[in-house]
């Protein structure tokens, strides 16, 4: 019973307790950009899910081959390699999703939440708990591109997937689907995360590397100065 808990969190956390975006804050710059439209939101989380759930497989199939020394060049070519599968299947199939996520699907190899995961999860898990972790990671990020995509097309545009809604396509609030429309749902959404969760979601207990992305990068040292800030 124990082991069916331990694989429901895991599945579970990137929903809500660990969501990519509204609690980490990763991903940002393409939540922003492609939200304007719910169909984006949908591409583009499938996309990311889709990366997600194969590099972390893959990484935690080789995570006991890959060197210590080598391991972050060798995370971006795996994910690389599955970006640029995506890219070619959208291209060839769904060229109006292509275009509107234009730049931003190719950067899906860049994006911290794909590179995190497989660094603080599938690096030291097995192929069946990374899937879990892609997977649900994966569905948290797409609910949360939908919720703003949503509300931004909606109220911007006064559609949703395209469809006209009365009232609203007569009265819609431009600014919603500008940059300061984005980050004032961006917060609201935030604000909401935090208030369901009654802080927990993003209350952090000190400023360790475990659950930090770039922590492989520094070496550590911007956490030293962190805790050296927070001591002060």
């Amino acid at each position: 019973m124990d082991m069916k808990n331990n694989k429901l969190k895991i599945l579970t956390n990137g929903i809500i307790k660990e969501n990519p975006i509204l609690v980490l804050i990763l991903g940002t710059c393409p939540f922003l950009a492609v939200t304007t439209q719910a169909s984006n939101a949908i591409g583009m989380g499938a996309a990311v899910t889709f990366v997600l759930l194969c590099s972390n497989v893959m990484i935690s199939l080789l995570r006991k081959i890959i060197s210590d020394k080598v391991r972050i060049p060798c995370y971006i070519v795996v994910i690389a390699s599955f970006v640029t599968l995506v890219q070619m299947i959208v291209k060839a199939f769904l060229p109006d999703l292509d275009k509107s996520l234009g730049l931003f699907l190719p950067l899906i190899v860049v994006n911290c939440i794909i590179l995190g995961r497989a660094e603080m999860f599938a690096n030291k898990n097995n192929p069946f708990d990374s899937a879990l972790d892609a997977i649900g990671m994966g569905v948290g990020y797409t609910l949360a591109m939908l919720a703003m995509a949503s509300i931004r097309e909606i109220f911007g545009a006064g559609t949703w997937f395209g469809m006209e809604i009365p009232v609203l396509i007569d009265n819609n609030i431009s600014i919603m689907t500008m940059a300061p429309g984005g980050f004032a749902i961006f917060g609201i959404l935030i604000a909401i995360i935090n208030k369901a969760s009654n802080g927990k979601a993003i209350k952090r207990k000190d400023f360790s590397c475990e659950g930090c992305p770039s922590a492989a990068a520094c070496n550590g040292q911007n956490c030293a100065e962190k805790r050296e800030a927070a001591a002060k």
